[in-house]
């Protein structure tokens, strides 16, 4: 179990951060547009398409990679202040009632808008440049196919949360600015007495 857990966090990780780099992209081209517009006076005709395309393509991609991480938003008022081993059922009642559910329904009808779209070359409306868009509905069912096999992972250490009461946590390969700031802070603080 522990093997499949840490293959889809890799395979999670590797797509997330992948897709990460079009932040960079949708800045750059964002830059671009603006620079062309308000000084060149000559906007483009794809500007707004393509970063539309880009901010869903990484927020689809990047949904496997958050869940890997436990960086999904819940409201955990309750979930909380119960034992792992509590938590662990709760979490393996809703990702086989709920989560599974809606991932096949991502993917059979994400299957269903990239087919039809690539058949006929599906093209952007939103602007005169005309810009293809099969591809990014071909995303929908990749996002859906990560989103399963990481779902699998997660069943898995709720197996694993209710036979030993300990959750087993995730490789973390990003911290938030203010745990580190903070951790230099408590590290400058005792250097300063010892």
């Amino acid at each position: 179990m522990i093997a499949y857990i840490r293959f889809a966090d890799a395979l999670s990780a590797w797509f997330g951060k992948a897709f990460a780099w079009l932040i960079l992209m949708m800045a750059l081209g964002t830059g671009y547009e603006v620079f062309v517009r308000y000084v060149l006076n000559s906007p483009t005709a794809w500007a707004l398409d393509v970063s539309f395309i880009m901010y869903g393509a990484l927020f689809m991609m990047a949904g496997a990679y958050t869940l890997s991480r436990g960086g999904h938003v819940r409201g955990d008022f309750l979930y909380r202040l119960w034992s792992p081993r509590w938590q662990a059922r709760i979490d393996l009642v809703l990702y086989l009632v709920f989560f599974f559910p809606g991932v096949l329904a991502l993917v059979f009808a994400g299957w269903k808008y990239a087919a039809r779209s690539w058949e006929y070359g599906e093209v952007s409306v939103n602007s005169p440049a005309g810009v293809p868009i099969y591809q990014f509905k071909t995303v929908i069912v990749l996002a859906g196919v990560l989103l399963f096999i990481q779902g699998i992972a997660q069943v898995m250490r709720c197996i694993l949360a209710i036979r030993t009461n300990e959750w087993l946590a995730a490789e973390e390969d990003v911290l938030e600015t203010e745990d580190i700031l903070m951790a230099r802070a408590a590290e400058a603080e005792k250097d300063a007495h010892p």
